[in-house]
């Protein structure tokens, strides 16, 4: 790719302006989080998204297998720790299974992965195996929809309480906590990012690489609509005991 780098202020402009396609613009999660979702809905979203949680320590383990900068693993390290836990300390699985049992659905039924939809899972396979496959400085810039995140948490905090009484407040701490967890991860990730992808061909790649992300999570919320919107879920022509 022919042409001058941006500077880090016009890169990061550019990183930024790519939250068009993020995921809070999808359908499913416009419904979500403005009261349209059936109970329902909510424990699929539930059940689908927890695969996608316990596949984030994974992903952050191949990172750090493919990283020999000792000073970026001692602190991408703790990403894994905010997911897993320590002995004694509640991680963001734990977190998450409590949302799970407060939408109603039963630890077993998430670590099980029954509900977890083929399109979902092939999604988040598809973002766990780029990690392990990319360069490490590569597969840092894919966490950067981390750009985003912060905004979908509040609004989940702000809207479910008062769309979706019946879930049991306590069980969105996962969202809460995700607002300070968020913007550290950014700061690290979009650091690392800005300081690698320094040629107008790195930038362009880093910005392919964000938007592969933003189509991973698109992707798992197209799955969901096929599912729970629309009434088509996988292998819909089948029977329940056929499927």
């Amino acid at each position: 790719m022919s042409g001058q780098a941006w500077s880090q202020q016009a890169f990061e402009a550019q990183l930024r302006g790519l939250g068009d396609h993020y995921h809070i613009h999808h359908p499913f999660q416009v419904r979500m989080n403005s009261g349209g979702c059936t109970p329902e809905q909510i424990r699929g979203w539930v059940a689908n998204r927890f695969y996608y949680q316990i596949s984030i320590p994974l992903k952050d383990a191949a990172l750090l297998s493919n990283c020999p900068d000792r000073a970026v693993r001692r602190e991408w390290i703790q990403r894994i720790i905010d997911h897993d836990g320590r002995p004694g300390e509640e991680g963001g699985i734990d977190a998450w299974l409590a949302l799970g049992r407060a939408v109603g659905l039963t630890d077993d039924e998430l670590r099980s992965q029954r509900h977890v939809l083929p399109g979902v899972r092939f999604a988040v396979d598809a973002y766990v195996n780029f990690v392990r496959r990319a360069p490490w400085q590569e597969a840092v810039c894919s966490s950067l929809t981390e750009l985003f995140a912060p905004e979908i948490h509040r609004e989940r905090l702000a809207n479910w309480p008062q769309h979706y009484a019946w879930i049991d407040a306590d069980g969105l701490r996962y969202f809460r906590n995700r607002l300070a967890q968020a913007r550290r991860d950014v700061e690290q990730g979009l650091a690392i990012t800005l300081d690698y992808f320094n040629t107008r061909g790195l930038q362009q790649r880093a910005l392919e690489i964000v938007r592969f992300k933003c189509d991973v999570l698109w992707s798992m919320l197209d799955a969901m609509w096929m599912a729970y919107v629309a009434g088509l879920p996988p292998y819909h022509h089948l029977l329940p005991d056929q499927r």
